[in-house]
């Protein structure tokens, strides 16, 4: 494992380097800084020239970039932050927006792309650019947190579209903006009757966790059903920082799911994303998603194959506590939904029989009971 240090943009004193506005200050955005951090290879430094130059642009924070290792340019935390000349290499099957969100825009900032939730895209902004980016299309470059007049028709839809009974406010990250900002958005949700959940998705915890304070749990509670969807891609994302900012968002009763990206080099096999999930759930976070990477234009140097989450999940079912093993989910292509899959557990089907494989690789029979016509006797009752 990587060995962790702190970076020469880390704020000089420790009461500044807990504050997250001060992270924000001091994150990597420029070349001099990258390269005062990193020992850069040449791939590096063109990919990070690009990045400064067009797409999606360069930021990590002192926190995040103390979790890589200076020297190893296939460090896990390096791999998903610092910019490559692969980003320019596009392959068969790369689109610009792989989750069809401008196709299914239906307000000004407001996706739906299933009947019963809706996307609110509050800002561009985040503290750090991952380079496995879904919305590398818009991050970082379209203007930064929305306005609450500019989100005024995305809540006016919701209030004329009851059938949507969940929104996901994400962004870029929404949590880079103010208490004030936050607290404004999730009253106007809290407002509307029809809307039972509100999701934020976030990497918060991850990439800037001074940003959960007890301030901003507070304010999270805003609306009476509010569940953080945080992105813990790599046990050694578990820093003490992360370990209290979850704990912090726990004790305030503040459920919280993490959805983990499956990333080529990054969480590619099995013990590392055991180790990843039992942590979370020790932190009392919830693995929900291991998601196939998203196909963005550029990013095929992190992909994996199908056939590598589903060997990871042959080998780590039965093997995990349920509650610490996530679904493995496709986001198909052009905005279709996501789909569950999983390695093949039924064998055969037959005349009410249907042969399961378990765990251990044994067929078993599970029998279906028999039929019972309507008005018939069930167990004796009539």
């Amino acid at each position: 494992m990587s060995s962790l240090r702190v970076v020469s943009s880390q704020p000089a004193a420790d009461e500044e380097s807990s504050d997250w506005r001060a992270q924000l200050r001091h994150a990597i955005t420029t070349m001099p800084q990258l390269e005062a951090a990193f020992a850069l290879t040449t791939g590096e430094r063109e990919g990070a020239e690009r990045a400064l130059r067009e797409g999606l642009p360069l930021s990590i924070t002192p926190h995040y970039a103390s979790l890589a290792d200076r020297n190893d340019p296939r460090d896990p935390i390096r791999l998903q932050c610092v910019p490559t000349a692969s980003e320019s290499v596009e392959v068969t099957g790369d689109l610009r927006d792989p989750l069809g969100e401008e196709e299914n825009t239906v307000a000004p900032h407001l996706v739906r792309r299933y009947p019963d939730r809706a996307l609110l895209i509050a800002t561009d902004r985040c503290s750090v650019y991952c380079r496995f980016c879904t919305r590398s299309r818009i991050v970082g470059q379209d203007g930064g947190a929305r306005s609450l007049a500019a989100l005024a028709p995305a809540f006016a839809w919701l209030r004329a579209n009851p059938e949507v009974l969940d929104v996901i406010v994400s962004g870029g990250d929404p949590l880079v903006a103010s208490d004030a900002r936050i607290e404004a958005i999730l009253g106007e949700l809290a407002a509307i009757d029809s809307i039972v959940t509100v999701r934020v998705a976030t990497r918060a915890p991850v990439t800037l966790p001074q940003r959960i304070t007890p301030d901003l749990c507070r304010v999270l509670r805003t609306h009476p059903s509010v569940w953080v969807m945080t992105h813990f891609n790599h046990p050694r994302e578990l820093a003490p920082d992360a370990i209290t900012a979850l704990a912090r968002l726990a004790d305030h009763g503040i459920p919280v799911m993490n959805q983990t990206v499956l990333l080529r080099g990054v969480n590619d096999d099995a013990a590392t994303l055991a180790t990843l999930f039992r942590g979370l759930v020790r932190h009392r976070a919830r693995p929900y998603y291991l998601l196939q990477a998203d196909p963005v234009r550029g990013t095929s140097h992190l992909r994996t194959p199908i056939d590598t989450g589903l060997a990871i999940m042959r080998e780590l079912s039965g093997r995990m506590s349920g509650i610490a093993l996530p679904k493995l989910v496709v986001d198909t292509p052009n905005g279709r939904g996501k789909v569950a899959i999983g390695p093949e557990t039924i064998v055969a089907r037959h005349g009410g029989v249907t042969t399961l494989r378990t765990f251990r690789g044994e067929d078993v029979d599970y029998v279906d009971p028999p039929h019972s016509p309507h008005g018939g006797d069930v167990d004796g009752v009539s």
